[in-house]
């Protein structure tokens, strides 16, 4: 809504609704380019941001992939970190007490999780679940990885074919409701797939309570005068401002196809104009992931930013934003591609 006079609102209506989620401001940071929080709580106000999603966590303590596992890019990187984490226990007993604490501040604390089968995706959930409940919450949500182009086992096989990940999604949704969890159950989807909209329907017809959108391009790099892959593992995944036509291309898709589950948009988000287009192609809230690790207070300043555009391009409440793209196209959306 622009503001009736015509005049810069005095104050910017930043709240949004995600997921059945109440988020104060529609600015998080994204899996495992923000630690699980606290690693950057000297470097900006974390409690400031609409919510952060910690590193992938899987059922056991992980160590990842070899060393080389990042390089720079033309405007991005590539990573083969390969998911190293702390596992169910150790994200419970050391990092669940700092991050409840910034739920009880107003902010939205996701886990993203994964496993390297489809019954560790089951125990990833259960665990996690039953772990929080029983140490007072602390986590609004569950954001379910199975889009990583960078692990061996698992990954992109339960992400590509929409009948397996509907099966999954489906299998820990039930986990869930039968543990009583009042945990939303998100899905990270990968862009390496000619058809998204599929993917994205498949997963709300597995019951998924909202979509993460997108994460990194399979990729690689080479030394051409060492004649060798800069990463360990060859293959990773790129991110940064090289993958942001591409995700706003996804996020637009999804969201003119309707399918029936909140989008959270991702992919080379470096200022608030950014998160606005994220925002006018169909995204309720958007992360900052890549920018963070040459700019720890990336997450921050886009929020600022946003704030600022709203001012001066007159929107009163920035929800307002949400899927008012004009593309002068009015065909149905069966026919967008």
């Amino acid at each position: 809504m622009v503001s009736p006079d015509g005049a810069a609102p005095a104050a910017v209506d930043l709240g949004v609704s995600y997921a059945g989620m109440s988020l104060k401001n529609p600015i998080l940071t994204a899996s495992g380019t923000f630690g699980y929080g606290q690693e950057l709580e000297g470097l900006l106000d974390v409690a400031s941001l609409g919510g952060l999603c910690t590193k992938g966590i899987s059922p056991a303590r992980r160590s990842g992939n070899p060393s080389p596992r990042i390089c720079e890019t033309a405007s991005g990187m590539i990573n083969s970190i390969g998911l190293e984490n702390v596992g169910v226990d150790g994200f419970l007993d050391a990092k669940l007490p700092y991050l409840a604490g910034l739920t009880r501040a107003g902010s939205s604390v996701w886990v993203n999780f994964f496993g390297t089968d489809f019954d560790g995706y089951v125990e990833c959930a259960r665990r996690l679940a039953e772990g929080v409940a029983a140490r007072g919450g602390g986590v609004s949500a569950l954001e379910m990885n199975i889009s990583c182009p960078n692990v061996h086992a698992g990954g992109l096989e339960f992400g590509t074919d929409p009948a397996v990940a509907r099966k999954l999604v489906r299998a820990c949704k039930d986990t869930l409701d039968a543990a009583g969890s009042p945990l939303r159950l998100l899905v990270k989807l990968t862009p390496n797939i000619t058809d998204v909209v599929a993917l994205a329907r498949a997963v709300a017809d597995g019951g998924a309570d909202g979509i993460t959108l997108i994460n990194t391009l399979s990729a690689m790099a080479i030394d051409a005068r060492k004649r060798r892959p800069r990463i360990a593992t060859i293959f990773g995944g790129l991110s940064g401002p090289a993958i942001k036509p591409v995700a706003l291309r996804m996020v637009y898709q999804v969201h003119r196809a309707r399918v029936p589950i909140p989008i959270c948009g991702i992919g080379g988000i470096t200022s608030g104009e950014d998160a606005a287009e994220f925002l006018l192609a169909g995204a309720s809230c958007v992360q900052v992931g890549t920018q963070s690790f040459a700019e720890p207070g990336a997450a921050a300043r886009v929020l600022a930013e946003l704030t600022a555009f709203c001012r001066e391009t007159r929107v009163a409440r920035v929800a307002d934003l949400i899927g008012a793209l004009d593309t002068g196209d009015t065909r149905p959306p069966a026919c967008i591609t």
